[in-house]
């Protein structure tokens, strides 16, 4: 697909609202691919599709301290947070993008015994994260990844702004979550 074709693509997406999925999605989540699940979608999606690497892409201490969902394949984060560097424009600390994302996809895919042509479930926080590395998975060549657009915690309440609106932590059944991790889902441990 050309560079024309693509952008077409994503501008007939973004105003026309296709997904693959029930899922309503905001411009700034739309990817090349153009596949969307909510949060409380994956837990039927992943019963129906059993070739399927699900991957939270937050940081190992958003699972820790925020908790994790437990039906998740791996946890490979898009991002690192940089505690020797401050960010001042958005009052945080620093973060680099991980430089072994898609090398870690690819191991995580044959540890799995699926490859570049399966489907790969990306969740994040919010689901800003997750669009970033479903739009560096496409440039490299996967076309089945699935932007879960709500993420873990989901969107802020216009009342309180806190992520009570949606998200798997707010709209998914209770026991499919929680803290306790799984050692051989986080990332950099064996």
């Amino acid at each position: 697909m050309n560079r024309l074709s693509k952008i077409i693509a994503i501008a007939m997406i973004v105003m026309l609202g296709v997904t693959s999925a029930t899922a309503k999605v905001h411009k700034k989540r739309v990817t090349p691919q153009g596949l969307y699940l909510k949060a409380k979608e994956v837990v039927p999606f992943l019963k129906k599709h059993k070739n399927t690497l699900f991957v939270d892409v937050r940081t190992q201490a958003e699972l820790e301290f925020v908790g994790c969902a437990y039906s998740m394949d791996k946890n490979i984060p898009w991002l690192f947070k940089d505690f020797a560097k401050w960010n001042g424009k958005k009052h945080r600390f620093g973060s680099h993008t991980n430089k072994n994302f898609i090398a870690d996809i690819q191991k995580a895919l044959k540890a799995k015994g699926l490859n570049k042509d399966d489907i790969i479930l990306l969740m994040c926080r919010s689901g800003s994260r997750s669009t970033k590395a479903a739009k560096a998975l496409f440039k490299a060549g996967y076309k089945k990844v699935y932007n879960i657009v709500d993420g873990f915690e989901g969107g802020k309440s216009k009342k309180t702004k806190h992520r009570t609106v949606n998200g798997w932590k707010n709209q998914a059944p209770m026991n499919s979550w929680g803290y306790k991790l799984d050692k051989s889902k986080m990332y950099g441990l064996k």
